[in-house]
Protein backbone atom coordinates (compact mmCIF):
# COMPACT_ATOMS: atom_id res chain seq x y z
CA UNK A 1 0.00 0.00 0.00
CA UNK A 2 1.29 3.43 -0.93
CA UNK A 3 0.48 6.55 1.06
CA UNK A 4 -0.09 9.99 -0.47
CA UNK A 5 0.88 12.96 1.70
CA UNK A 6 1.05 16.73 1.44
CA UNK A 7 2.34 19.48 3.68
CA UNK A 8 3.91 22.91 3.50
CA UNK A 9 7.67 22.49 3.17
CA UNK A 10 8.24 24.38 6.41
CA UNK A 11 6.20 21.76 8.30
CA UNK A 12 8.15 18.73 7.06
CA UNK A 13 10.44 16.77 9.32
CA UNK A 14 14.06 16.82 8.21
CA UNK A 15 14.11 13.16 7.12
CA UNK A 16 11.10 13.56 4.81
CA UNK A 17 12.49 16.76 3.31
CA UNK A 18 15.86 15.07 2.78
CA UNK A 19 14.20 12.10 1.04
CA UNK A 20 12.15 14.39 -1.24
CA UNK A 21 15.21 16.43 -2.21
CA UNK A 22 17.28 13.30 -2.74
CA UNK A 23 14.66 11.79 -5.05
CA UNK A 24 14.54 15.00 -7.08
CA UNK A 25 18.34 14.97 -7.31
CA UNK A 26 18.37 11.30 -8.34
CA UNK A 27 15.87 11.89 -11.15
CA UNK A 28 16.69 15.34 -12.49
CA UNK A 29 20.40 15.79 -11.80
CA UNK A 30 21.71 12.22 -12.01
CA UNK A 31 19.30 10.31 -14.29
CA UNK A 32 18.46 13.18 -16.66
CA UNK A 33 22.00 14.56 -16.40
CA UNK A 34 20.89 18.18 -15.79
CA UNK A 35 23.34 20.18 -13.75
CA UNK A 36 21.15 22.78 -12.08
CA UNK A 37 20.40 24.06 -8.59
CA UNK A 38 17.38 22.00 -7.57
CA UNK A 39 17.46 23.55 -4.10
CA UNK A 40 16.51 26.95 -5.50
CA UNK A 41 15.02 28.64 -2.44
CA UNK A 42 11.44 28.31 -3.68
CA UNK A 43 10.71 25.29 -1.49
CA UNK A 44 10.79 27.56 1.56
CA UNK A 45 8.55 30.29 0.16
CA UNK A 46 5.27 30.83 2.01
CA UNK A 47 2.55 28.74 0.42
CA UNK A 48 4.86 26.10 -1.09
CA UNK A 49 3.47 22.60 -0.57
CA UNK A 50 5.22 19.29 -1.10
CA UNK A 51 3.13 16.31 -2.23
CA UNK A 52 4.74 12.88 -2.00
CA UNK A 53 4.06 9.16 -2.04
CA UNK A 54 5.60 6.66 0.32
CA UNK A 55 5.97 2.91 0.01
CA UNK A 56 5.06 0.44 2.75
CA UNK A 57 8.42 1.00 4.43
CA UNK A 58 7.88 4.77 4.53
CA UNK A 59 10.40 5.61 1.82
CA UNK A 60 9.58 8.49 -0.54
CA UNK A 61 8.97 7.05 -4.02
CA UNK A 62 7.35 9.99 -5.84
CA UNK A 63 7.08 13.72 -5.32
CA UNK A 64 6.00 17.07 -6.71
CA UNK A 65 5.83 20.59 -5.38
CA UNK A 66 3.21 23.30 -5.66
CA UNK A 67 4.35 26.93 -5.63
CA UNK A 68 2.25 30.07 -5.32
CA UNK A 69 3.18 32.55 -8.06
CA UNK A 70 2.92 36.34 -7.65
CA UNK A 71 -0.13 36.38 -9.96
CA UNK A 72 -1.84 33.92 -7.54
CA UNK A 73 -1.58 30.99 -9.96
CA UNK A 74 -0.37 27.71 -8.53
CA UNK A 75 2.72 26.26 -10.24
CA UNK A 76 3.31 22.50 -10.21
CA UNK A 77 6.85 21.33 -10.73
CA UNK A 78 9.56 18.89 -9.74
CA UNK A 79 7.32 15.91 -10.57
CA UNK A 80 9.52 12.86 -10.04
CA UNK A 81 9.10 9.13 -9.43
CA UNK A 82 11.83 6.72 -8.33
CA UNK A 83 12.80 4.23 -11.04
CA UNK A 84 11.57 1.12 -9.15
CA UNK A 85 8.19 2.77 -8.48
CA UNK A 86 7.41 3.83 -12.04
CA UNK A 87 4.39 2.44 -13.86
CA UNK A 88 2.24 2.33 -10.72
CA UNK A 89 0.29 5.54 -11.35
CA UNK A 90 1.97 7.43 -8.52
CA UNK A 91 2.61 10.62 -10.48
CA UNK A 92 -1.06 10.69 -11.53
CA UNK A 93 -2.13 10.18 -7.91
CA UNK A 94 0.11 13.04 -6.82
CA UNK A 95 -1.26 15.31 -9.57
CA UNK A 96 -4.82 14.49 -8.53
CA UNK A 97 -3.99 15.19 -4.87
CA UNK A 98 -2.22 18.45 -5.71
CA UNK A 99 -5.12 19.68 -7.83
CA UNK A 100 -7.71 18.64 -5.24
CA UNK A 101 -5.74 20.27 -2.43
CA UNK A 102 -5.23 23.66 -4.07
CA UNK A 103 -7.64 26.55 -4.36
CA UNK A 104 -9.53 27.05 -7.63
CA UNK A 105 -6.93 29.46 -9.06
CA UNK A 106 -5.38 28.59 -12.42
CA UNK A 107 -2.49 26.11 -12.34
CA UNK A 108 0.56 26.41 -14.58
CA UNK A 109 3.50 24.13 -15.28
CA UNK A 110 6.34 23.61 -17.71
CA UNK A 111 5.99 20.07 -19.03
CA UNK A 112 8.74 18.09 -20.64
CA UNK A 113 7.49 18.04 -24.23
CA UNK A 114 7.10 14.27 -24.42
CA UNK A 115 4.71 14.50 -21.42
CA UNK A 116 2.38 17.11 -22.92
CA UNK A 117 -0.28 14.48 -23.62
CA UNK A 118 0.03 13.06 -20.11
CA UNK A 119 -0.60 16.48 -18.52
CA UNK A 120 -3.48 17.12 -20.90
CA UNK A 121 -5.30 14.19 -19.19
CA UNK A 122 -5.70 16.53 -16.21
CA UNK A 123 -7.08 19.36 -18.35
CA UNK A 124 -3.83 21.27 -18.96
CA UNK A 125 -3.49 22.97 -22.34
CA UNK A 126 -0.37 24.20 -24.05
CA UNK A 127 0.00 27.97 -23.87
CA UNK A 128 3.17 28.69 -25.81
CA UNK A 129 6.09 27.54 -27.88
CA UNK A 130 8.45 24.75 -26.99
CA UNK A 131 11.62 25.86 -25.20
CA UNK A 132 14.75 24.23 -23.81
CA UNK A 133 15.24 23.99 -20.06
CA UNK A 134 18.59 22.46 -19.14
CA UNK A 135 18.76 20.99 -22.65
CA UNK A 136 15.38 19.23 -22.37
CA UNK A 137 12.45 20.40 -24.56
CA UNK A 138 9.53 21.76 -22.51
CA UNK A 139 6.17 23.39 -23.22
CA UNK A 140 4.25 25.83 -21.00
CA UNK A 141 0.82 24.55 -19.96
CA UNK A 142 -2.12 25.92 -17.99
CA UNK A 143 -5.27 24.61 -16.33
CA UNK A 144 -8.05 27.15 -15.81
CA UNK A 145 -10.58 26.02 -13.23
Amino acid sequence: MTGIHSAPTRDLDVVTLHDILRLRQDVFVVEQQCLYADVDGRDLEPGTVQVWATDEDGSVVATLRVLREPDRCARIGRVATAVPARGRGLAAALMAAALAGSDPAPVVLDAQSHLEGWYSRFGFVRTGDEFLDDGIPHVPMRLDR
